[in-house]
């Protein structure tokens, strides 16, 4: 104990439904004690019961689940729990898919093929409050918000001529 304070861990829930893919998070987070895995699930059924149960810091979510994809789960869990925070991490690298996983509450969208370099500092960045987007899709992101803030540019220019 540290002057009398307890560090807690972050608890996270995994909603993935690959076996390999729960196994490997499992072992990757496993050796950061800052870390812990409270909760794993295979489909999205059940997962507003289980946030609500086990109440995690962040869900680690998959898109193409069997019986609802990560995208409706996250959406059902940003009504219920709007602080837990979603990271998904997923094999799409369709840029609309992507989009539409973060307007569905999601915090960070993970390209599978970066999580072995980008896990921890993705995890790291949407607990911290910030938008985290995989390497491999930057790219998309950037484009759209650069011409997202020419638009918005323009719009005041506009604004101020008329």
């Amino acid at each position: 104990m540290d002057g009398g304070m307890v560090k807690t861990s972050v608890r996270i829930l995994v909603v993935e439904d690959f076996e390999p893919w729960r196994d490997f998070f499992r072992a990757e987070l496993g050796r950061d004690l800052e870390m812990e895995i409270v909760g794993e699930l295979s489909d999205g059924t059940q997962i507003v019961q289980e946030v609500e149960r086990l109440r995690p810091d962040l869900i680690l979510m998959d898109i193409g689940l069997a019986s609802i994809n990560g995208i409706e789960a996250a959406k059902l869990v940003h009504e219920c729990c709007p602080n837990t925070k979603i990271l998904f991490v997923s094999e799409n690298r369709s840029a609309d898919i992507a989009h539409k996983a973060m307007e569905s509450g999601g915090n960070g969208y993970l390209v599978k093929i970066d999580v072995r370099k980008e896990l921890l500092s993705g995890i790291r960045a949407v607990l911290a409050g910030r938008r985290f987007i995989s390497t491999s899709m930057a790219g998309h992101f950037l484009v759209e918000t650069t011409l997202s803030a020419q638009a918005m540019q323009l719009s005041w220019i506009m604004a101020l001529i008329s």
